[in-house]
């Protein structure tokens, strides 16, 4: 099967620590993304996000800086199985995320690319904001 690999950065006004706990906090998961969220904070412990659309588990956790996980969405073809890394830097003003997924099949690489920022990065920026007010 042909896979494609997405690499995304974007920028927060926010901590490294804040972008951190949005992703790996089951409750302000499921704050910003208004989908129900089962984050488990431990390496190989289990994550299911968007009322189980995408599920995987943690393969390395290093607090306020990155995040390794296995990742497929429920849609896709059994035993299929991509890759997302979270890296998390200070920057200017807040922090920079640069987002990396591989091994996204190449029939749901559109929908699912689109889906990172309209899904995620949109609505963390919204809730970063709405905190500092």
């Amino acid at each position: 099967m042909k896979t494609k690999s997405i690499k995304q950065k974007i920028l927060f006004k926010t901590s490294p620590h804040e972008v951190y706990d949005a992703l790996m906090d089951s409750k302000k998961h499921t704050k910003f993304t208004g989908a129900t969220a089962k984050i488990s904070r431990n390496i190989n412990g289990k994550f299911s996000v968007y009322d189980g659309y995408a599920f995987g588990k943690n393969l390395e956790l290093v607090p306020d800086k990155k995040i390794v996980q296995t990742w497929r969405a429920s849609d896709w073809e059994e035993g299929i199985n991509s890759q997302v890394v979270f890296e998390i830097t200070p920057a200017k003003n807040g922090c920079t995320l640069i987002f990396t997924q591989t091994d996204v099949p190449d029939k749901h690489f559109s929908s699912i690319k689109q889906g990172w920022v309209d899904f995620y990065w949109v609505p963390m920026k919204k809730m970063f904001e709405i905190v500092k007010k």
